[in-house]
């Protein structure tokens, strides 16, 4: 049965049908955060989006698709997102023990592109085919053809939400007028935030945002509205109050494996006090070995048990 809570959030998206509110209380309602409104998602699209030396050899184990499906169930997580190949492989073999996300498109770093463009690599079909509870997609707001993804986001969503599935939208800020910097700006991650709530996205996934302003208009109305931004938990504040006054699920990327253990809880302690609803852990997961991933997930979701 739904905690107050899970209720309150699944409110927000009542003009949704009950197959999508049934799959989101599904995934809010698995593991070791079920009930409490927050999320910690095993996200493994490196192989395809930065090769698998990048992102296997660290820990070798973790090559195997069932390595993660095992992760992410034996650490408690409420959902497992990957592309097709990895879901694929292992659906059969722990069919019904944890939500899978489908990454309907993919993007590969096999030539420089300073904007970058997904393709499409898997179909709404394939997920409902394999028993996922949600699709993904990522959207580079900034780069030039982004209108593009946009519009098939528009057509993607609209036929997931149509069969009961919810949307979960990584939303990272590229393009040749970005500055790496701003990247992950706080005006900017704000405004990539905005725009997956704007396109209907059910779940938002962001960059954890820096205290830099990249738009000279943007900086202006910041400055003179003294948004608060001096730490990440304010700027993480920021970021649920631009995705619809924090009436979406928005959850923050971990990036890059961190060498300290203590870097990762104490930014998950800032998301926590910022409000965040959770983290989408990859790299600084599954490229420890499996008991200290597990360790390391586990004091996540304490933080995020409060």
């Amino acid at each position: 049965m739904s905690t107050a809570r899970v209720r309150e959030i699944l409110s927000w998206y009542k003009h949704e049908n009950p197959g999508v509110l049934t799959n989101l209380a599904r995934m809010l309602n698995h593991g070791k955060l079920a009930g409490t409104g927050k999320m910690v998602i095993l996200p493994v699209d490196q192989g395809f989006e930065h090769g698998p030396a990048r992102s296997f050899a660290p820990n070798p184990a973790s090559y195997d698709p069932s390595y993660h499906y095992e992760l992410a169930i034996d650490a408690g997580c409420n959902a497992y997102a990957a592309p097709i190949g990895f879901i694929e492989q292992c659906a059969a073999d722990y069919a019904g023990q944890i939500p899978l996300i489908l990454k309907l498109n993919n993007h590969d770093v096999l030539q420089s592109e300073k904007d970058p463009m997904g393709g499409q690599t898997a179909t709404v079909d394939d997920a409902l085919r394999l028993g996922c509870a949600a699709v993904g997609y990522t959207i580079y707001p900034g780069t030039q053809d982004r209108r593009f993804a946009y519009e098939q986001l528009r057509e993607i969503a609209s036929e997931a939400k149509s069969v009961g599935l919810p949307m979960v939208v990584w939303s990272y800020a590229r393009g040749s007028d970005i500055s790496s910097q701003g990247e992950t700006a706080l005006d900017i991650i704000a405004y990539c935030a905005q725009i997956a709530c704007q396109l209907g996205a059910t779940i938002v996934k962001v960059k954890p945002p820096t205290d830099h302003l990249e738009q000279s208009a943007a900086k202006k109305v910041y400055e003179s509205c003294n948004v608060p931004r001096a730490t990440l938990a304010e700027r993480i504040s920021h970021v649920i109050q631009s995705s619809f006054n924090g009436k979406r699920i928005v959850i923050f990327s971990g990036g890059s494996k961190k060498d300290s253990e203590q870097a990762v809880y104490d930014e998950i302690q800032e998301i926590h006090n910022g409000g965040g609803f959770g983290s989408i852990i990859g790299r600084n997961s599954f490229q420890r070995e499996k008991g200290a991933a597990i360790e390391m997930l586990d004091k996540i979701m304490n933080i995020y048990k409060g």
